[in-house]
């Protein structure tokens, strides 16, 4: 232990005379609150994001391979399945998938309603982790089966969502009679309800049926092979843009190839607005704790005043007293942001496995306050609130250089 510690440890005890120990106390939990907060505020709205971001991916993809002369999603222009395309795509380093898709514009008619929708077909092998994890009852449908003659038979079976469900009168088990515009005639199916799913995405969950890829080609008059286009799904969606060059490399100039982020420009420029808010609460937080361990200081040396005179006095210099209150301050510091982190990873591991905090889904898009627990939020946090607080107290422990040992010691 050296010089600075021992007197640290010895001469700054808090205890009950001193004065400066309720603020120390109030700058311990000051800091402690402020941690909390912004571990909270950042793992929160991060998880709001994360949360929004999977469901709007789920409902298409990361990356969309497809025809330039595309119109929207109700009249693709079909492209042929290239089996090389798809094999030099799975060698791309974050390429999770590889599936291929189809879309068809309608409406769900009962005796009672009339729904516009949109049929998405998918075929065999595709990414099915998204629409697994929000199936609400039922189970996920079938894709084609061979016939006897060798030849594959697109399913019947389709899921939809719980608002549709709810809107229409349908459930599990019961026949959807759809309706498909082909030019100017339109032609009826009816499919097999055999699951409902719900995400909470009302712009999707009004419309979205999901079903075989085999239904769409027939409804379009496609031959095996054709298809709109493929879906790419990565591993490391901060990489997205990288692996968005690497796609345009892999594949045919013929066709086109846009990012998740370039079709919803809308909704990923919102979730880019939150990281703003994110800013600002960290920013006034990280102040909120400064002052705090500030004025402690501040406080400890007006008290300390004598003190300070004597290991002048004592041949002390003024940049090792600096050290010992610094020293003092840096734990206080480290007292709060220990306090601060146990409880935030005590709330943040409470909502994310009871979903104590409940939202209004048709508000907020999802039932409960998400919550993304990642070690580096706590680190970044501590490290950052540290750091500020130990560049604060430069400016009151430069006081201690103007303080005359005689005066000091004379007033004591």
């Amino acid at each position: 232990m050296n010089f600075e510690q021992l007197i640290a440890r010895r001469f700054l005890k808090r205890d009950r005379q001193n004065l400066s120990r309720p603020l120390v106390n109030i700058a311990i939990y000051t800091i402690a609150l402020g941690v909390v907060v912004m571990i909270m505020a950042v793992s929160i709205l991060r998880g709001f994001q994360k949360e929004i971001t999977n469901k709007v991916v789920g409902f298409g993809s990361h990356i969309s391979i497809r025809s330039y002369g595309w119109v929207n999603d109700y009249d693709e222009i079909p492209v042929l399945v290239s089996e090389s395309e798809i094999k030099s795509l799975y060698q791309l380093p974050n390429v999770a998938s590889v599936q291929p898709y189809c879309y068809k514009g309608g409406m769900l008619k009962t005796d009672d309603q009339i729904q516009g929708i949109i049929f998405k077909g998918l075929g065999n092998g595709f990414d099915s982790t998204f629409f697994n994890a929000n199936i609400k009852k039922g189970r996920l449908f079938k894709s084609a089966t061979p016939s006897a003659d060798g030849e594959s038979q697109p399913s019947n079976e389709i899921i939809i969502s719980e608002r549709m469900a709810a809107k229409m009168l349908l459930d599990t088990g019961m026949k959807a009679r759809t309706y498909f515009w082909t030019g100017s005639n339109y032609r009826a199916r009816a499919f097999q309800v055999v699951g409902i799913y719900n995400t909470d995405l009302a712009e999707f969950d009004d419309h979205y049926i999901i079903g075989d890829i085999g239904q769409v080609q027939r409804l379009n008059g496609w031959v095996d092979g054709e298809v709109a286009g493929y879906e790419v799904l990565v591993n490391d969606f901060d990489k997205l843009d990288q692996t968005l060059d690497a796609v345009k490399g892999s594949t045919s100039p013929e066709l086109s190839v846009t990012s998740i982020r370039e079709e919803q420009p809308s909704m990923f420029a919102w979730l880019d607005l939150l990281n703003s808010n994110i800013v600002l609460i960290l920013v006034i937080m990280g102040i909120v704790c400064a002052v705090s361990v500030v004025s402690a200081l501040l406080i400890m040396i007006f008290e300390k005043t004598a003190m300070i005179g004597l290991l002048k006095t004592l041949g002390a210099t003024t940049r090792s007293i600096r050290r010992i209150f610094i020293f003092k301050a840096t734990t206080i510091v480290g007292e709060g942001l220990l306090i601060g982190n146990v409880v935030a990873l005590i709330l943040c591991f409470l909502q994310s496995t009871f979903h104590i905090v409940r939202l209004d889904s048709e508000s907020y898009s999802m039932p409960f306050v998400p919550v993304d627990i990642n070690i580096w939020y706590f680190l970044a946090i501590s490290i950052g609130t540290l750091l500020l607080c130990m560049a604060a107290l430069l400016l009151p422990s430069t006081y201690i250089s103007h303080i005359d040992p005689a005066k000091s010691i004379r007033v004591e």
